[in-house]
C-alpha cells in the first residue's frame, strides 16, 4: 500500500533541571555555590532512508517524543544532553507545521536531515547566578520546555515518466536533448548513480517531468547492482518509457534486453510491469541498427508500439514527445498514489509574538498565556523563595503588572497562567 500523506505529533525533549548545591569539602564547611547545569533536551531530527518508499510506518505510530536531559548535579557537574531521535522518512518528503501551513523542510537525498523540533536547554544551576552581591545564590532554573508541533507529511511522485533501460543505452543523452537536465553523460556503465530529473515541455505547450534513473541489470529485484534504488524510483511514475539499444554494439541483442528489463520489473513488483510502457528504439544513427529493429518488431508483435529516434541526431523525438504527453493525459495524477493535497500555504515570515496576553475568564480571574511567559513560568523553580522574586521581577520587566492594572485589575484579583492561579498584589 502506498500512504503518501499523514500527520502526525512531535515533542522534542525538555531540558533538565539546574540544581542547587554548595561545596562541602574538608576544611570548606561553607564553600561557595556548585550546583551545576541541567542537560539539553533531545532535538527529533528527519532524516531521509533511501529503502523507505512510503509512509506507512507513519499509519502506526503518531506519536514521537525525545528523551529530557539529565539534571545537574553538585561540584558544578553538567547533566549528560539527550541524544537526538533520529526519524527515518523516504525520499520526496516534504514536513509542514499542521497547524499554520509553514513548510518545515523538503528532504529528497539519502541521508538528508532537518531538525523538525529543538530540544530545550538545560536550566542553570546556582553557580550561574553566583555574583558579587549575592555569593550565595538558593535559585536554579528548571529545564526549557522542547519544542512540539503537529505535522504534516507528504510524499511527492518524483517524475510523471521514467526512463528504464540497461546502462549505457542513452537514457542519459535522451534526458539532457528534450529537457534543461544535464546529467553525467559517459560511455561506461553506471554512469548515472541517482536519479536525474528534468522538465520537458512539448510544442503544443504540455509539459512532464521525467526521470533518468540507474540502469538495471539481471538481478536487480534482488538488490543486485543498483536495482532497488532504481526500481523504488519507478514505483512513482505514471508511464515507464523502455529505451532499448538497437546497434547492438554493447554484444547484447535488443530483445534480450527488452524481455530481460521487463522480467526484473515483473520480479520486483507485477503492478509496475503493468504499468503503461512505450518502447524507444534508441541509436537508430548507427547502420546496423534498422536491420536490428525490423528483426525486433517481429520479436514482440504488433501490440507494443515503437519509436524509432536518435538521441544524438534527434531524430524522432516529435512523436515520442507526443505520444509520452498524450498517454499522460489519460493517467490522472493520483492513480498510483492516495489523494494529494492542493494547500501549498507556505509562511515566508512570522511576526514575533508578543510575551504574554491578557483576557478574562467567565468568573472574572484575568488569564496571562503566552510562549514566553509560559516558558518562564515552567522554567521557575517555585519552591525556593529567591526563584519565586526572580520570576516577579521578569513578570515586571515584560509590563505584565501595568497591563493587568489597564485591564482594571484590584488588589486580591485572581490571575491565572496555565493550571496555576495567583493573587494580585499592589
Amino acid at each position: 500500500m502506498f500512504v503518501d500523506q499523514v500527520k502526525v505529533y512531535v515533542k522534542a525533549g525538555d531540558g533538565g533541571n539546574g540544581v542547587v548545591a554548595f561545596r562541602r569539602e574538608k576544611y570548606e564547611p561553607m564553600g561557595g555555590p556548585a550546583g551545576g547545569d541541567g542537560g539539553n533536551g533531545g532535538n527529533i531530527i528527519f532524516e531521509v532512508d533511501e529503502g523507505l518508499n512510503t509512509l506507512m510506518d507513519f499509519r502506526y505510530q503518531r506519536h514521537f517524543k525525545a528523551k529530557r536531559g539529565e539534571n545537574g548535579s553538585g561540584k558544578g557537574q553538567h547533566g549528560k544532553n539527550a541524544d537526538a531521535l533520529i526519524v527515518p522518512v523516504p525520499p520526496g518528503t516534504t514536513v509542514k507545521d499542521a497547524d499554520t501551513g509553514e513548510l518545515l523542510a523538503d528532504l529528497v537525498e539519502h541521508k538528508q536531515q532537518a531538525i523538525i523540533v529543538k530540544g530545550g536547554r538545560g536550566g542553570r544551576g546556582n553557580l550561574k547566578f553566583a555574583s558579587a552581591r549575592n555569593r550565595a545564590p538558593e535559585i536554579a532554573e528548571n529545564g526549557e520546555p522542547g519544542e512540539e508541533r503537529n505535522i504534516q507529511l507528504e510524499l511527492k511522485l518524483l517524475a510523471d515518466v521514467g526512463l528504464v533501460g540497461f546502462p549505457s543505452v542513452g537514457k542519459s543523452t535522451l534526458l539532457s536533448i528534450v529537457s534543461a537536465a544535464r546529467p553525467k553523460i559517459a560511455d561506461y556503465h553506471f554512469t548515472t548513480l541517482a536519479p536525474n530529473l528534468g522538465v520537458v515541455e512539448t510544442e503544443d505547450n504540455r509539459s512532464f517531468v521525467m526521470a533518468d534513473l540507474p540502469g538495471l541489470i539481471e538481478g536487480a529485484h534482488e538488490g543486485i547492482g543498483l536495482g532497488h534504488q532504481f526500481l523504488r524510483h519507478v514505483e512513482r511514475t505514471r508511464v515507464i518509457v523502455h529505451v532499448v539499444d538497437m546497434s547492438g554494439l554493447e554484444g547484447r541483442d535488443p530483445y534480450d534486453d527488452f524481455v530481460s528489463i521487463n522480467e526484473e520489473l515483473k520480479q520486483y513488483d507485477e503492478r509496475i510491469s503493468k504499468r503503461p510502457q512505450i518502447v524507444v528504439a534508441n541509436k537508430m544513427d548507427i547502420p546496423q541498427s534498422e536491420e536490428n529493429l525490423m528483426k525486433f518488431k517481429e520479436q514482440v508483435g504488433d501490440h507494443v508500439d515503437i519509436y524509432a529516434i536518435s538521441a544524438i541526431t534527434r531524430e524522432g523525438l516529435r512523436p515520442l514527445l507526443f505520444a509520452i504527453a498524450d498517454q499522460l493525459d489519460q493517467i490522472p495524477k493520483d492513480q498510483f498514489i492516495e489523494e494529494e493535497t492542493t494547500e501549498r500555504v507556505v509562511y515566508k515570515y512570522r511576526a514575533e509574538e508578543e510575551p504574554f496576553q491578557i483576557t478574562r475568564d467567565p468568573d472574572g480571574a484575568f488569564v496571562l498565556s503566552g510562549e514566553k511567559i509560559e516558558k518562564m513560568f515552567k522554567m521557575t523553580d517555585f519552591n525556593r523563595d529567591e526563584a519565586v522574586r526572580r520570576f516577579s521581577k521578569q513578570m515586571r520587566s515584560l509590563g505584565v503588572d501595568n497591563a493587568l492594572r489597564k485591564r482594571g485589575a484590584k488588589e486580591g484579583d485572581t490571575v491565572r497562567l496555565l493550571d496555576f492561579e495567583f493573587e494580585f498584589v499592589e
